[in-house]
């Protein structure tokens, strides 16, 4: 089968590309014949016979544009991810002409966790649950409590309410009272002369009074009621001070003290609510609506990043090809063909260009240009110091 070879004539070919990506760019069409010229000229042509067609370069051109395309796109979506997460994903509308600003909704939904833990948000249900509580008994076994609710896997208690009837040192001696310093006692500044009544009076106190009386209150509920509290091991519920039973005249009246109330949340919804289950919204690099860049848009920086990759392509395309003969045998010698040498320089042209794409790239991301506008800030501000002063007399 005689396959006839580069003649130094290129035509453009809709169907001498393999996907056709950029068909229907005029530029593309256009630059394809170039490239295919240029790249067989540094190649050697006409000088020495180029073993590949041109829809060899037409591939390889196409492959080079796609190329640039995923190393732009795939900066973008690091630079941005953050704020494209769960962004809404509609066919046919995608990304690559936008302008995308940061936003606080990763943060926010960070913050939501943080306020789950801390009883203020979230998005994981708090439930209320009561046990009822018997004289003389300490503690109650929550696990038990669970499995008689039909309650299923494990729950984690958030908030214990539990607090017995006022000792006789809070009820006598607190601000609340008549002895206590918030008290009508103390110069008449509650009640029909205090600074919050309802009365005729009315005392405008300085707001340092109202913030002793504020920690007063503070430190009255730790110190006085201290003495009733909680604590949990191995999901069993201890309560101080021990209950007892209600007794009216010195005769047992009740057993039955009260309850204790507590919230909780299921510890399967929390993890649930970690993850968001979709199909039509962003959720990771590869679903982020990105396509093939449009060739006419690209600009000449990246169009000669694309001629210079093509020809690499092109040089490991036709390494391959002489690879398949290391020697041609001609009259009374051979001929050695330069595989090796192809592709050794295409692997490093290959490399050497990646690098400087993706270093571009880097040097003109956000954090980058923020941190060199800084700078030029500060030198702005240097400079400026050495300009002298001048004063005016008028």
């Amino acid at each position: 089968m005689n396959v006839p070879i580069y003649d130094g004539n290129p035509l453009w070919n809709p169907n001498a590309v393999p996907f056709g990506f950029y068909s229907n760019n005029t530029d593309f069409q256009t630059d394809c014949v170039k490239v295919a010229e240029f790249c067989a000229i540094r190649l050697g042509y006409p000088l020495v016979d180029i073993e590949l067609q041109s829809s060899s370069f037409f591939t390889a051109f196409e492959e080079a544009t796609t190329v640039y395309g995923n190393e732009l796109y795939a900066y973008l979506v690091r630079d941005n991810l953050l704020s494209l997460e769960g962004l809404q994903i509609n066919d046919f509308q995608y990304l690559n002409g936008s302008i995308i600003t940061p936003n606080f909704a990763p943060i926010a939904r960070l913050s939501q966790m943080y306020g789950e833990e801390a009883g203020t948000g979230g998005n994981v249900t708090w439930y209320t649950g009561e046990i009822p509580l018997t004289a003389s008994v300490q503690d109650y076994d929550l696990k038990e409590w669970a499995l008689n609710e039909g309650i299923e896997g494990t729950i984690e208690i958030k908030r214990v309410f539990f607090q017995d009837p006022i000792p006789a040192s809070a009820q006598y001696l607190n601000p609340y009272s008549n002895f206590g310093f918030g008290g009508a006692a103390a110069a008449g500044v509650t009640g029909l002369g205090g600074f919050g009544g309802g009365g005729m009076g009315f005392l405008m106190m300085t707001l340092s009074f109202d913030m002793q009386v504020i920690q007063a209150i503070e430190m009255n509920n730790e110190v006085r009621l201290s003495n009733y509290s909680f604590e949990m091991h191995n999901n069993v519920l201890r309560i101080f001070p021990m209950p007892g039973p209600y007794t009216r005249d010195n005769e047992v009246e009740s057993v039955d003290v009260g309850k204790i109330w507590f919230e909780y949340i299921k510890v399967q919804e929390q993890i649930d609510s970690s993850v968001q289950l979709t199909n039509t919204q962003v959720s990771n690099p590869s679903n982020v609506p990105y396509t093939n860049p449009d060739y006419n848009l690209i600009n000449s920086i990246g169009r000669q990043w694309i001629f210079e990759y093509t020809l690499a392509l092109s040089k490991e395309i036709l390494g391959y090809v002489r690879g398949k003969y290391g020697t041609i045998p001609i009259p009374n010698s051979d001929i050695t063909l330069n595989q090796s040498d192809l592709l050794s320089s295409a692997t490093a042209d290959k490399n050497l260009l990646l690098d400087r794409l993706r270093g571009y790239f880097d040097e003109t991301s956000r954090s980058s240009l923020l941190a060199r506008r800084a700078a030029e800030r500060e030198s702005k501000d240097k400079e400026l110091e050495g300009v002298p002063t001048f004063i005016y007399i008028g």
